[in-house]
């Protein structure tokens, strides 16, 4: 969907994918992050040597630096862990932590559909309400989800619909 995996492997050969009428299948990442979707993939994936703050900046790529760093602004004060550790490296953050930076860093691009792989993998309880949360919260902001997790009860309680697979 994101176009990541078409970088490695080639074009798609079959099918189309659409978001708002719009075929996905020939746009590049840069352009489908810019047509409205974003993904926070399984593992986090921040970038460890960067400080929270520039995590979050590259979120924002294409949008003006005045609102990208209102934006910052604006996380750093809803996670204060984030916003304590704004200038510090990220990989010195925890598993929690650093999976809130990736969603926080997926809306920095102010997405229409946020995709989202196993948010809650390796997490501590409580740090799994706050992603839950948070995950509540962007669908309350009327950005559409889609949620691959395996925590089932957690996944349900989220959606408006659920698909189980085996």
């Amino acid at each position: 969907i994101t176009g990541l995996l078409s970088i490695h492997e080639g074009r798609t050969t079959k099918g189309a994918i659409t978001f708002q009428g719009t075929d996905l299948s020939s746009l590049g990442p840069s352009q489908i992050v810019a047509g409205g979707i974003a993904q926070v993939m399984e593992g986090r994936r921040i970038f460890a040597e960067l400080s929270v703050e520039e995590n979050l900046l590259a979120g924002a790529q294409g949008r003006s630096s005045r609102d990208a760093r209102a934006d910052v602004d604006k996380f750093c004060d809803r996670f204060e862990v984030l916003g304590k550790r704004r200038h510090r490296p990220a990989g010195f953050l925890s598993g929690g932590e650093q999976q809130m930076l990736a969603i926080a860093r997926a809306l920095m691009s102010r997405p229409k559909l946020l995709l989202l792989d196993e948010p809650s993998l390796g997490l501590a309880p409580r740090v799994v309400r706050d992603v839950a949360n948070l995950i509540e919260e962007t669908r309350q902001q009327g950005v559409s989800i889609l949620l691959v997790e395996q925590n089932a009860t957690l996944a349900l309680e989220l959606s408006d619909y659920g698909y189980v697979l085996e």
